[in-house]
C-alpha cells in the first residue's frame, strides 16, 4: 500500500511496452510478482507472451501464503488482429499466437475485475 504525503491508497504501475522489451521473461514475471506482493497494481501495455503469462501463474501458486500473500487477479484482452474477421482467420491458418495488449494484474484481495469487453477492462481496488 503505498503512502503519499500522508495520503493512503494503492501505487498503480504503468508499464510500457519499451521497458518489458528490454527485460528476459524471467525478469519481468520477478517484476510484476514483485510489486503485486507489495500491494501495487501493475498494468502493462503490452500483454506478457503466454508462456510468460503460464510462467507468471505458477510462480503465484508457489508463493501463496496462508496468512500472507493471497495470490494475483489478471485480466487481459486481445490484440486487434485476433479479436476476429478475415485477419483472425488468416493469424490462425499461418500459425501466428494472439498476442495480448493490455494486462491489469494486481493481489487477489484487493483487485476485482467487473467485467471485460474486446476494449474494456472495468475493476474495483481496494486498499485492503
Amino acid at each position: 500500500m503505498a503512502m503519499l504525503q500522508g495520503v493512503q491508497g494503492v501505487q498503480i504501475d504503468l508499464i510500457s511496452e519499451d521497458r518489458m522489451a528490454r527485460l528476459t521473461s524471467m525478469e519481468k514475471i520477478r517484476l510484476i510478482l514483485d510489486d503485486v506482493k507489495e500491494g501495487n497494481i501493475v498494468v502493462l501495455e503490452k500483454g506478457l507472451a503466454p508462456e510468460e503469462a503460464s510462467k507468471l501463474i505458477e510462480l503465484t501458486m508457489m508463493e501463496i501464503k496462508p496468512d500472507g500473500f493471497t495470490g494475483i487477479e489478471m485480466e487481459t484482452y486481445p490484440d486487434q488482429e485476433s479479436m476476429g474477421g478475415f485477419s483472425s482467420f488468416f493469424t490462425r491458418l499461418i500459425g501466428r499466437k494472439a498476442r495480448s495488449r493490455l494486462t491489469v494484474i494486481g493481489p487477489a484481495n484487493q483487485l476485482k475485475m467487473i467485467k471485460k469487453e474486446k476494449d474494456l477492462i472495468s475493476a474495483w481496488v481496494s486498499s485492503r
